[in-house]
């Protein structure tokens, strides 16, 4: 394998980023999400999304890299009171150091090479630098490889669960919850 790299995203990213979104998206929440949400996918707009975000927050974009190639990105920064409460819509006692890791996605083809860790790793470092100290995400239920993946870093579901409209069809996700205090095995 090539040198495999996480990095801070920059505004010159977006188009990637957009890029590896969509695919991934459709290729990995087909059966989960209706076919006619992942076919409106549109990079154009998610482009605009990540490049606001990019450039003024809330959350810090980092991107891995295989050589010089951007092979996926995570969403990190302080969770939102809405995401972190408990199931009586309470904060928690520690909602002022919730992390929320709103997004980390790997393109298909680059899959199984440790990306999504060292993502994770890297997201985790930058949030518990900044203060926060327990991290959460949702995940769809149905997506057991996303389920798996955050359950070898050490996290759980928490107990809380909701339910989007996913073009009209019901999306149930999980929130996982665990450390920030993550090492690569």
């Amino acid at each position: 394998m090539a040198d495999a790299t996480v990095r801070p995203a920059v505004p010159a990213d977006v188009d990637e980023i957009a890029r590896i979104q969509v695919l991934t998206w459709q290729a990995g929440y087909s059966g989960i999400l209706p076919a006619e949400v992942l076919a409106a996918l549109d990079p154009a707009d998610a482009a605009a999304q990540w490049r606001q975000t990019i450039e003024q927050g809330p959350a810090t974009v980092f991107v891995a890299l295989e050589g010089e190639w951007i092979v996926g990105f995570c969403s990190a920064g302080a969770s939102p009171e809405s995401e972190s409460a408990m199931a009586n819509d309470l904060p928690p006692e520690d909602a002022q150091t919730v992390a929320l890791i709103g997004t980390l996605l790997v393109e298909p083809r680059w899959g199984r090479r440790g990306h999504g860790g060292r993502l994770l790793v890297a997201a985790a470092k930058a949030v518990r630098a900044a203060g926060l100290t327990r991290g959460i995400c949702w995940v769809p239920e149905a997506n057991q490889s996303q389920v798996s993946f955050f359950t070898r870093a050490g996290w759980a579901p928490d107990g809380v669960v909701r339910t989007l409209d996913a073009g009209g069809r019901p999306l149930r996700e999980l929130r996982m919850s665990g450390s920030l205090d993550l090492k690569l095995a």
